[in-house]
């Protein structure tokens, strides 16, 4: 059937995930403009058809540089680039400036072309945090354009999620601009899951028995071998993925992720940088012998992400690296968002929209197929010489307490190590923390020496005071560390090259020093006992958890040993 296409403009195009939620829908993509090369020669291969400008859009300083590169189309769209304004960057807090002046630019263009080249729908995609930065109007005047024209007014700013239009992914995004109001595809219980994306895609690396992969968002299937991007080996090195369970199960201040990812729920969002050792990490179970197990762990697929971003089967990332594709997929809009904006402006303007799922008219292929490519477990490198470390007992943290080993104080231009053991409370601006020295260590512990009045949460009939030995936890220190301890610098070197041999590095010890205060003071029978504060620590608490105690005592035990030189 042939019908009028309306034409759109996709700004910050990138890979090109709302100019192929629109394509779906029936529009014409006029042009894609964006800055990074690899995003350009992605659009250009899955859009031919249009036009495509490689160049940073603040050189469109006048109306004659829209002009010029602009055409006049029906709907303006982009995704100015938000990691100013994600939570995930220095929570919120970075400098937002360069970012607001992306959103300004691609204002100016929609107000000059609403005025002067006929543009009827316009809109803008960013992350949520973003909709407190962005203006209800902006006058001609502040958007720099030249004469007399009026306001450009943001009509809306909605924050939707994606997994609400069909896409395995609950990402929130705010898409502000004029368009018609959108409809949910999808309620809750009918939302598609990861457990749903590996059900059609298969495993990669195991799928030597499939025939047949089917696409989870469009009713497409392909053959196997037709498949891009997929079957490969992502399996991360342990040290990896255990540091990133750390990170997700046990920080220091922010609260637990689930390890490995949840299956029955879409995926978390996925991030622009492919990364195995990170808080945000997306990061499976690989149930190798089928026994409901997991005996090793692996990142997604490109190809796993792209679905995850409601992608095709069939679309592909132009990119010489996996890292790059990763970060085509990882900055794009979903598809099926961007397309449920697509659709009610073609139902606002009476225009024919196809069913079902649009093929390309062409056959693309990248220059990078990763199929094929064997496992590439490799041990992360070295870190830097003057790396900062600082970590508390691992999963001990109580009413907020933890306690904690680092070199913050260290001076590494000098080469002077020093190491250290803090106690804190709490997160945020309110947060208490102090640096333990032997008086604190020694004035919590003969406190409880002396007796019952300084301890809380007893129960007299199942546990005594003297029940706390710390004499016998004392010399279970000296036997554990006892010339397994190194200097200061040392135990600096080992936490850097990521190593223990036959000294212990401060991650080993900070294990040991857990499984240590479990043996002694296990937390079934001590959870909640407290000591009570009276003038010893200069923390404004009245109490401490015992076992924040015994861990205060132990990590001060290590660190001035070792600054002693083991």
């Amino acid at each position: 059937m042939e019908y009028e296409k309306l034409t759109v403009v996709d700004l910050f195009c990138g890979a090109g995930g709302i100019s192929e939620g629109f394509r779906q829908n029936g529009f014409e993509v006029k042009l894609g403009l964006d800055f990074w090369k690899p995003a350009i020669e992605t659009h250009e291969l899955m859009h031919p058809e249009s036009e495509h400008v490689l160049m940073d859009i603040k050189k469109l300083e006048s109306a004659e540089d829209i002009d010029r590169v602009i055409p006049d189309v029906d709907v303006i769209v982009g995704g100015p680039p938000c990691v100013s304004f994600s939570h995930s960057n220095r929570a919120g807090k970075a400098d937002k400036t360069e970012g607001l002046n992306l959103i300004e630019v691609m204002l100016r263009i929609i107000a000059w072309k609403k005025e002067n080249g006929g543009l009827k729908y316009w809109a803008l995609e960013n992350v949520p945090n973003t909709k407190k930065y962005i203006k209800d109007k902006y006058t001609w005047e502040e958007l720099q354009l030249p004469g007399d024209g009026p306001d450009l007014e943001v009509k809306k700013k909605p924050v939707y999620t994606a997994a609400d239009f069909g896409v395995p992914q609950e990402r929130d995004r705010m898409i502000c601009g004029d368009y018609p109001d959108v409809e949910k595809t999808h309620d809750k219980k009918d939302w598609i899951t990861i457990s749903d994306v590996f059900d059609h895609l298969k495993d990669p690396i195991d799928g030597t028995d499939v025939e047949t992969i089917e696409d989870p968002c469009y009713d497409l299937k392909l053959k196997k071998e037709e498949v891009t991007d997929h079957f490969y080996d992502t399996r991360v090195h342990e040290v990896r993925w255990k540091r990133a369970r750390r990170l997700k199960e046990d920080h220091g201040y922010m609260g637990k992720m689930t390890f490995p990812e949840d299956p029955d729920r879409p995926s978390r969002t996925v991030m622009a940088t492919r990364s195995a050792s990170t808080r945000e990490a997306l990061i499976y179970g690989v149930d190798l012998d089928g026994d409901g197990g997991y005996e090793d762990y692996r990142l997604p697929t490109v190809r796993e992400i792209a679905t995850f971003m409601s992608f095709p089967l069939t679309y592909q990332f132009e990119a010489s690296t996996e890292s790059k594709k990763y970060r085509l997929v990882g900055n794009a809009v979903p598809c099926k968002l961007a397309g449920a904006i697509a659709k009610a402006i073609a139902e606002e303007e009476g225009m024919a929209i196809p069913e079902g799922y649009v093929p390309f008219e062409h056959e693309p292929e990248p220059s990078l197929d990763l199929t094929g490519r064997g496992e590439n477990k490799r041990k992360p490198r070295k870190r830097r010489d003057d790396s900062k470390f600082a970590r508390h007992v691992p999963y001990m943290k109580i009413r907020g307490f933890r306690a904690e080993i680092d070199n913050k104080e260290s001076d590494f231009s000098k080469d002077d190590v020093v190491w250290t053991t803090r106690l804190h409370k709490g997160q945020g601006r309110h947060a208490l923390e102090q640096v333990i020295e032997d008086e604190h260590v020694e004035g919590l512990v003969d406190s409880t020496i002396a007796g019952q009045p300084t301890l809380t949460g007893f129960d007299e009939d199942s546990r005594k005071a003297t029940d706390i030995d710390w004499r016998a936890f004392l010399d279970d220190l000296e036997d554990t560390f006892d010339d397994k301890l190194p200097d200061a610098e040392t135990f600096q070197q080992i936490y850097v090259h990521r190593g223990d041999g036959e000294k212990y590095g401060p991650n080993k010890t900070l294990w040991k020093i857990r499984s240590m205060i479990d043996e002694h003071l296990p937390k079934d029978r001590f959870e909640g006992v407290e000591i009570k504060n009276e003038g010893v620590l200069d923390m404004d608490v009245e109490s401490v958890p015992v076992r924040i105690v015994a861990g205060i005592v132990a990590c001060q035990y290590v660190t001035k040993k070792v600054d002693m030189g083991g």
